[in-house]
């Protein structure tokens, strides 16, 4: 309606213009639009349309805890900073040490030792075990556990025996976690993930993981012990990676890829095994037309037969 805002960025929703009916649209100088709207003149239109969101929305974290809930356990041996607002229900052990202006959602667990830096986000139900370590501006998501324990087992006479993990998870400034994700501790050392990086729902990385910076991974992604993934790379949802491989910087996986080895090329992999996108996708066009080939060589077969 004419009291709404919108914004133009992809070209594929250029012939929905005419239709429109907001009454301000944040667009790049080129673009016609209808003499109805007004406009926002960006080269960057999307990059606006977020800010105008900051500004238009301001308390986007409502329910947000004021101060300190009396239901909250924190432990004496706790050191919480100055503005630091913790919801209903939620323990902080001793030694934890919570940053200024950090807000920790309601029934969330903060293990011994933990360490959050300023203005982090602590999501509902969160939790985060024993000597995790958070930089400043990073987000959990609710749900989330960071350090629990890496799936390592020996396999013994009497079955397998566990692994003590004594490892923790390092996670550096203005990373983003979504909900239900599980970051693991390492065995030894450290998970690491590195500054700016963001991972959506549901991902689950693995014990001894090193990510990079600024890496964006989407959805039900699986990342397996000890695989190393470089910085500004993108994965698909649904992505699987196998243990102990290398991922070089600025790749492109596609979704539901299977990374059974180290690649590092310029450009995207896709398809199981994971392959360059151009090869995966000539392979799939081939599996279309595979039932009409078995039918042409079973032709021919009989043809030889009959002439033998």
């Amino acid at each position: 309606g004419p009291d709404e805002l919108t914004f133009l960025a992809n070209p594929r929703y250029r012939r929905w213009l005419s239709e429109c009916r907001a009454g301000v649209i944040i667009v790049d100088e080129h673009e016609k639009i209808p003499e109805r709207m007004t406009r926002i003149l960006s080269d960057t239109p999307h990059r606006e349309f977020r800010r105008a969101l900051g500004i238009l929305y301001p308390a986007v974290a409502q329910g947000v805890p004021e101060g300190i809930h009396p239901t909250a356990v924190i432990d004496p041996a706790a050191f919480l900073d100055e503005d630091v607002r913790i919801g209903t229900h939620v323990e902080v052990a001793a030694g934890a040490r919570i940053g200024a202006g950090c807000v920790i959602f309601h029934g969330a667990y903060i293990g011994r030792d933990v360490i959050i830096g300023e203005t982090c986000i602590i999501g509902v139900g969160s939790v985060l075990r024993h000597e995790v370590r958070l930089g400043n501006r990073v987000m959990v998501g609710d749900g989330s556990v960071i350090g629990f324990d890496g799936f390592g087992y020996v396999s013994d006479t009497d079955g397998y025996q566990k692994v003590p993990q004594v490892g923790t998870v390092e996670i550096a400034d203005d990373v983003e976690i979504g909900a239900g994700c599980c970051i693991d501790r390492a065995a030894i050392g450290s998970t690491r993930i590195g500054r700016g990086s963001k991972l959506d729902n549901l991902i689950q990385v693995a014990h001894g993981v090193q990510i990079g910076e600024d890496t964006v991974i989407a959805a039900q992604t699986g990342i397996s012990g000890s695989a190393r993934i470089g910085s500004r790379v993108m994965m698909g949802g649904q992505v699987g990676l196998a243990g102990h491989i290398e991922i070089g910087d600025g790749m492109i996986i596609g979704a539901r890829a299977g990374v059974t080895k180290s690649v590092d090329i310029k450009g995207m992999v896709s398809g199981y095994p994971a392959r360059p996108q151009i090869e995966a996708m000539r392979i799939e066009a081939s599996l279309t037309r595979l039932p009409e080939l078995l039918k042409r060589v079973k032709a021919l077969e009989e043809r030889l037969k009959k002439s033998s």
